[in-house]
């Protein structure tokens, strides 16, 4: 029979549903995900072998879940997934607050109505994207949020004594009864109230004002926690975290591979963005490699870890940078260049925490300095490692490039607000470019190699061949001892 067709108890009876818990619900679809060799976590990147059999593992134990990881590991991302292992639709007693099995009822409100009206009570049916509770833990956080707390309003209407569990106004987590409910950021729940979570995991009833209410609800816990918050902020009671049946360890990707197919998936752009600008595949990777070096840096706090909401964010600061160069400068197409990347600054200043030599840095000079020691780690995977120590008789394949800077009277520049046609021009000019790609990328574009001979000269500068500054309307490169030299 349709779910459409069955709206009483009696009709959800004869249909033969059968009632079973949340943590069931989970574990039986699960299973039939797995024997169908189906992915249960769509969209999730980096966890195969790792995170998701240990989540998968955690469902199967009908266990509730704390994921522990920095902030941007997709913690959130996760819990919501765990909707799609949940039924389409559940029968709810019409009217109750929290979500009254019809075949088992707990509330005395759907125990009095099933009793009055037998197999004619009402029931509704609630959707699976319904069935998802979250509360971020903040300080102010209080019992009566989370459990309950006795109503004065519904006391004095009802004309009740507040001894009777009538008048409770019920909180958020009785409300999510057959539900998942996430709370996120867990150490930062203040104690005591971490306290009243325990009997609700363990023994399934709740305590208000002073009575004792036996409320068994049916819920799936998924708590999410940062390991910084163990020293920093809080911490989880240990009570709690003995109650608590698996906790599963987060991680950020571990190679640019996976890092891309999560930026792309996640950062968004406007139709006209991807029709005006292109961008070469090596600008993906330098910006992957960006939060990777982020992550080692000794300017940054590594306990706070770096999200991926970096790469996300800066991916669509740099296609918004070449944009805009485009339209300032009349371009109707363009393609992403290595000078863009100071575009993404701002991404990556607001998104990490300085220890106190970055601060004294400062927060721009650390991110422009992520930008050269990404180039300058990808550079070997392109063209032979420049050492940084050699004989004057060794020959370098870089050699007639660094001469062609050293013979520049005058700096070579390149502009934020260059035109295609320009850009191009003076990339051309420095003609040993073109026999070094020719050599060592003799694949490559016409288009992509514009980016690759700029990310060239950003290589040249990390390893001391070249010079580089940074100027209000460009870059200046030159070469480090010709301008001193000349001037003798």
């Amino acid at each position: 029979m349709k779910i459409e067709n069955i709206n009483t108890l009696g009709e959800l009876k004869a249909s033969g549903y059968q009632s079973k818990s949340i943590k069931d619900e989970l574990r039986d679809n699960l299973i039939e995900k797995l024997k169908n060799k189906q992915t249960a976590f769509e969209g999730v990147h980096g966890y195969e072998n790792t995170v998701i059999p240990e989540l998968e593992r955690a469902i199967l134990s009908r266990h509730n879940i704390n994921l522990l990881g920095l902030r941007g590991q997709a913690k959130t991302r996760l819990a919501r997934l765990m909707l799609n292992l949940l039924d389409d639709y559940i029968p709810v007693v019409d009217g109750s607050e929290i979500n009254d099995d019809p075949l088992n009822p707990i509330s005395r409100f759907a125990m009095e109505l099933i009793t009055q009206k037998g197999d004619e009570t009402p029931i509704t049916w609630l959707h699976r994207h319904d069935r998802f509770a979250e509360k971020l833990a903040t300080p102010d956080v209080t019992v009566a949020d989370l459990i309950g707390d006795v109503d004065p309003i519904k006391a004095a209407n009802l004309k009740l004594s507040y001894a009777d569990d009538r008048v409770i106004h019920y909180g958020m987590i009785p409300r999510a009864n057959r539900c998942i409910f996430v709370i996120n950021e867990l150490p930062d729940l203040q104690a005591r109230i971490q306290v009243a979570l325990f009997n609700i995991l363990q023994e399934g009833d709740i305590q208000i004002r002073g009575f004792k209410l036996r409320l068994p609800l049916d819920v799936q816990f998924i708590f999410t926690a940062n390991p910084e918050d163990y020293t920093n902020r809080g911490s989880i009671v240990t009570p709690l975290k003995d109650r608590i049946g698996s906790q599963i360890l987060t991680h950020y990707p571990t190679d640019i591979e996976t890092a891309r197919l999560i930026t792309e998936q996640e950062a968004k752009f406007v139709e006209s963005q991807k029709e005006t600008v292109s961008v070469p595949d090596l600008a993906r990777d330098v910006l992957e490699q960006i939060v990777f070096e982020a992550r080692d840096s000794e300017y940054i706090d590594e306990k706070s870890g770096v999200s991926a909401r970096l790469s996300i964010t800066a991916l669509e600061n740099l296609l918004s940078t070449a944009e805009r160069r485009a339209l300032t400068s009349g371009d109707s197409h363009t393609m992403v260049r290595l000078s863009d990347f100071v575009g993404i600054i701002p991404s990556i200043t607001g998104k990490v925490e300085l220890v106190y030599e970055g601060e004294q840095e400062g927060a721009a000079m650390v991110a422009f300095n992520l930008i050269g020691e990404a180039v300058k780690s990808l550079f070997p995977e392109f063209f032979p490692k420049i050492e940084k120590l050699k004989k004057d008789t060794d020959e370098t394949p870089y050699d007639d490039i660094i001469s062609w800077f050293f013979n520049q009277q005058e700096g070579f520049e390149i502009l934020d607000d260059l035109r295609d046609k320009e850009y191009k021009s003076m990339l051309d000019s420095v003609s040993p470019l073109d026999d070094l790609l020719g050599e060592y990328q003799p694949k490559l574009s016409k288009e992509d190699s514009y980016f690759v001979k700029e990310f060239v000269l950003w290589a040249l500068v990390e390893y001391k061949q070249l010079s580089k500054y940074r100027f209000t309307e460009g870059i200046q490169f030159k070469d480090p001892y010709g301008s001193y030299i000349s001037g003798i």
